[in-house]
């Protein structure tokens, strides 16, 4: 009991230093504000340009929001921990790993976010590409009636902008299409391109049939992509349902060997092993589980 009873003065002494040096401000929101800080210093790029945009939609979490996610990841690794160890340090250490584990759940949350904005910014492109190419029988001319319109944002706005300074230097708009479909290669942007393709290459005849089949199948497309969307989060929130009840077993173990049994067998070395592998394969289920319901929105 020396080395539990010495963590916890170590925290509390911590606490303390935290108090007595940021007394003006926020303990909780100072802890919040050093690990976003700490994380974006060694986060991609690409991150960094995700978390702008959705700071700017307003959807990133607030610091009260964060600190909320802190306690309750926190504070479920440290009962479901000392549940299965009745351990004072190896709850301490797992209540560190969940709050690190914080940052990555804010990161998968502002990809999914990002990636709903993205593909409802394609599907505004494409429809308001042809609905403007019936009027104008141009290409080029329906890109800026779009981008002058108002309805796109960036990065789109900004990405259909450079489309047209392609257009205009090449005199062809090969080199745009192409730069589009690599930039956003999702279907409904791959076969407009092709079908403008072939309608400015080939004079296609019966353009307004083929405009009208190409809106048909972006708004099927939509319908089916929000309707996976609705799907995967019913089926996210009964996946962490089952993995929460994963954790709890050890609580159904101790009551079939009796609380006294399982003390003693903690002694020994082999089963506190297995329990740290049913902790971290559970960890990693449910973390990759987080990764799939986050990433692919708008996947074809």
């Amino acid at each position: 009991m020396y080395i539990e009873e010495l963590v916890i003065i170590i925290v509390i002494i911590v606490g303390i230093f935290l108090y007595r040096n940021y007394q003006g401000q926020n303990v909780g929101k100072y802890v919040t504000t050093q690990i976003q800080e700490t994380y974006a210093r060694y986060a991609p790029y690409s991150f960094q340009t995700v978390r702008e945009k959705v700071k700017e939609m307003g959807q990133e979490y607030t610091v009260r929001q964060y600190f909320i996610q802190v306690a309750v990841l926190g504070g479920f690794a440290a009962i479901v921990s000392y549940l299965y160890f009745y351990s004072l340090v190896i709850t301490l250490v797992y209540f560190v790993i969940a709050v690190m584990i914080v940052p990555y759940l804010s990161y998968l949350r502002s990809k999914r976010i990002y990636s709903e904005f993205i593909f409802e910014q394609i599907q505004v492109y494409t429809s308001n590409v042809i609905m403007e190419f019936s009027t104008t029988q141009s290409f080029v001319k329906s890109l800026e009636g779009v981008v002058e319109s108002g309805v796109l944002e960036e990065p789109i706005k900004g990405d259909v902008k450079h489309m047209i300074e392609l257009s205009y230097r090449n005199g062809t708009i090969d080199e745009a299409l192409n730069y589009m479909t690599n930039l956003y290669p999702y279907y409904i942007v791959k076969n407009m391109h092709q079908l403008f393709l072939q309608i400015t290459k080939e004079g296609a005849r019966n353009t307004a049939d083929s405009l009208d089949n190409m809106q048909n199948d972006i708004d099927m497309l939509i319908e089916s992509v929000y309707r996976d969307r609705i799907e995967r989060a019913s089926f996210h929130r009964n996946f962490l349902q089952f993995g929460i009840m994963l954790y709890l077993m050890v609580m159904l173990v101790q009551y079939l060997v009796g609380r006294e049994t399982y003390i003693v067998l903690l002694g020994r070395w082999y089963v506190q092993l297995i329990l740290h592998a049913v902790l971290i394969v559970n960890t990693g289920f449910l973390l990759n589980g987080e990764k799939f319901y986050n990433e692919n929105v708008g996947a074809e």
